[in-house]
């Protein structure tokens, strides 16, 4: 399995000027590229292969006098920038016919200055040295090495974010890590006031670092709105707030990580639900909230490193009624208010912790049945039984 090792690099003033060249250079190449099949589009002509776009708009475009500055940077970047586009129409074209999986992909869209920057290099355009990284036309960079390369790398890709930082993102081969067996079963339950509650009744809370420093950015962004677009002071107080950003998404990964992995080495089997999570973030009062907790990112960990190392991993339809359904009996008490953290079943009595209920119920969804009943998720209460019972609630009792 393909795996990324990404690193910090410090690169001169000099080799700077030569990336932002590189950048320029590789953005030139694919606008000019996806513009040229825009048009023929709307000809109503076919697309150009890769190699008629490699040869129009790199080896003859150097010849020309608009673009003769293409042959001052690697040649290497500029023909992976096509593949990349060539690819991108290819994903583009599958799932419009239903043979990708996933949402819909849209067509591919120019890109600018702006966003973020990256150039790849592959075999022969970079090599490796204890301290130092050399790039083709660009020179050595310092890199730091916060751990060691588990193989040769086939790619390097050099990156540019919106804080200006650089690093160095190197595609290796490795082979999976299977750790020892474990009987364990966990069912995870991803909320907003606990981040994660786990079957096992443990409750993670999430370091939230947008809702922790919001008085700060709301300061950054109302010192960025007085300033004029486009002028030297705009630039500074946009570059303040990327570096915000930056360290807020330092601070979600590296828990989302160490997370993951704690979950991974302890249990064989982790079950997750579904959430439809670009659904949920439309509702204005939680958008922020979801946003800052990275319930995607946190699926995508847990299905890598479980490839990685051995585990099982399953998902659950975001349909089951989890949070309803009693994990003692399996009575499904209706829909419960967001405000309700606390219910009692109206079939068995039992107390239940919402979300600790539902996680044992994600848990009996994905086909680990732990519960003390080992009803497998598969009870259902008759309608006589149910109805006999709604008149003899308790008082205090938080069903809706």
């Amino acid at each position: 399995m393909k795996a990324r090792f990404k690193y910090r690099v410090y690169p001169t003033c000099q080799q700077k000027y030569q990336l932002a060249k590189l950048f320029g250079c590789v953005r030139v190449v694919w606008n000019d590229s996806l513009a040229c099949c825009q048009q023929k589009y709307r000809l109503g002509e076919k697309k150009p292969t890769n190699s008629e776009l490699q040869k129009q708009f790199i080896t003859e475009a150097k010849k020309t006098e608009d673009r003769e500055w293409l042959s001052e940077v690697s040649a290497i970047p500029l023909q992976q920038s096509l593949n990349d586009l060539n690819q991108a129409y290819k994903n583009f074209f599958k799932s419009t016919k239903g043979e990708r999986k996933g949402r819909p992909i849209k067509l591919p869209k120019f890109k600018t200055r702006k966003s973020k920057q990256t150039a790849r290099f592959t075999k022969g355009g970079f090599k490796i040295g204890q301290h130092k990284v050399y790039l083709a036309k660009i020179g050595k960079l310092e890199i730091v090495w916060s751990r060691e390369l588990p193989a040769t790398p086939s790619s390097v890709t050099v990156i540019k974010d919106s804080a200006h930082r650089y690093f160095l993102s190197f595609v290796v081969e490795i082979q999976p890590e299977i750790l020892p067996k474990t009987d364990k079963s966990v069912g995870i339950d991803l909320g907003i006031k606990t981040f994660a509650t786990l079957s096992n009744g443990r409750k993670v809370d999430a370091p939230k670092p947008l809702k922790k420093r919001i008085k700060k950015y709301r300061k950054l962004s109302k010192s960025l709105s007085k300033k004029t677009f486009g002028s030297k002071r705009y630039e500074k107080a946009r570059l303040r707030i990327a570096k915000f950003h930056g360290k807020l998404k330092d601070t979600r990964t590296n828990f989302l990580h160490k997370l993951s992995t704690e979950i991974i080495r302890e249990s064989q089997t982790i079950i997750l639900e579904d959430l439809n999570v670009s659904g949920m973030v439309k509702n204005r009062k939680l958008s922020r909230a979801i946003s800052d907790l990275g319930w995607r990112q946190f699926r995508t960990f847990l299905e890598g490193k479980a490839e990685k190392y051995g585990r099982e991993f399953r998902v659950i339809s975001r349909w089951e009624a989890t949070s309803q359904t009693c994990s003692s009996c399996g009575f499904k008490g209706g829909k419960l208010d967001l405000s309700v953290r606390e219910w009692e079943c109206l079939n068995c009595g039992a107390k239940h912790d919402r979300d600790e209920n539902a996680a044992i119920n994600i848990l009996v969804a994905g086909g680990q049945s732990e519960t003390l009943n080992g009803r497998g998720g598969k009870h259902k209460t008759s309608v006589k039984l149910a109805a006999a019972n709604e008149t003899s609630t308790h008082r205090g009792t938080s069903v809706r």
